[in-house]
């Protein structure tokens, strides 16, 4: 059995805040947010928007694409929705504290009735982790056919403002895979001749969690009664480690991918990164040799959006046909954590 991607869909926010907007309330500049990052722009949630629209909005738009292309037999997306079996939701800013999982919120918006519904929650790697468990989970019981994996971020909620070095690399947006169980025939190397999921690397070191943090508002460091809060809770990196926890575990675990199942770059039609620094991605192709073209980058657009940046960039590939039938195509990330992981997918 082959578990098939085969809808895509994503979601980002009406309002688009440009690096002039940032510069007129940190000092910074268009061009050095650009030359040190490679993002021109980000898209910020209205303020009573919370991660659970966008997540619905990518998730109705994956399931529409499903219907429009005629991949499944159902007349609807609302039809559609009624079939799935799962709803893995990765994201880092949930509508709620601890609980309810935003993935049962986003099971009820959508009418999946019989779906089970988990959020993953390891930061920017949570999708590639949320693609391998959807999988996994499908492959398991054959009862299992369908599947939903979302990534998605509103990240502007724990973003200090007025912190320069921060608040100028985060963005809000979801994005979202339809996958489907069905018969797939072994190729060579054991790659399936269908669309599918062929391997993923996981990996975490613990050691790095201080990196990259938030450090208000957990059990660890809770707020205390009565106490008056300046900011809300905001994530705080270490840029330097984060730079170079990232720039190996990428090079490390596109390696891995590729030698695993005996491919050259030659084969690999795409690779997808996490969508943090376009330094990062540069650097990283740097050490393994391979041609920057082959990555895929809309960091200027949509800066970084943790969980969702991988979903919302394969659904910009797959809408605009960059992605043909039976191409082979890696993400790759890490988050905080720290983690890391990487998916080989047959398009």
């Amino acid at each position: 059995m082959a578990v098939e991607l085969i809808a895509t869909g994503r979601a980002v926010p009406s309002r688009r805040v440009s690096n002039e907007d940032i510069a007129k309330t940190v000092d910074t500049s268009d061009e050095w947010i650009r030359s040190h990052t490679g993002i021109e722009s980000r898209y910020i949630a209205d303020d009573d928007a919370a991660v659970s629209d966008l997540a619905v909005e990518a998730a109705r738009n994956a399931l529409k694409m499903a219907v429009d292309r005629a991949e499944v037999g159902e007349k609807s997306p609302e039809e559609l929705a009624e079939t799935l079996d799962l709803i893995v939701l990765g994201t880092t800013t949930q509508d709620y504290y601890g609980c309810p999982a935003t993935s049962c919120l986003v099971q009820n918006r959508l009418g999946a009735k019989k779906a089970a519904a988990m959020d993953v929650t390891v930061a920017c790697s949570s999708f590639i982790y949320g693609l391998e468990t959807a999988a996994a989970l499908l492959s398991s019981d054959r009862r299992r056919r369908r599947a939903l994996v979302i990534g998605a971020e509103t990240l502007s909620r724990i973003t200090d403002w007025t912190d320069r070095e921060s608040c100028i690399l985060f963005g809000d947006g979801a994005g979202a895979v339809l996958l489907e169980k069905r018969e797939g025939a072994p190729a060579k190397r054991g790659i399936s001749k269908d669309r599918g999921l062929v391997r993923t690397v996981l990996g975490a070191d613990g050691s790095g969690w201080e990196n990259l943090i938030i450090r208000r508002g957990g059990s660890r460091n809770p707020w205390k009664t009565g106490e008056t809060v300046a900011i809300n809770p905001h994530v705080e990196m270490n840029g330097r480690a984060v730079y170079n926890f990232a720039v190996r575990v990428i090079t490390e675990t596109i390696a891995a991918l590729m030698e695993e199942e005996s491919l050259t770059i030659q084969d690999i039609a795409r690779i997808i990164p996490h969508q943090a620094n376009a330094r990062i991605v540069q650097a990283a192709g740097k050490r393994l040799g391979i041609p920057e073209e082959k990555f895929f980058l809309n960091i200027g657009k949509y800066a970084n959006t943790s969980s969702a940046s991988i979903p919302i960039a394969l659904d910009e590939l797959n809408r605009s046909e960059q992605l043909r039938r039976g191409d082979l195509v890696i993400t790759v990330g890490f988050g905080a954590g720290l983690t890391y992981g990487g998916n080989l997918i047959v398009w």
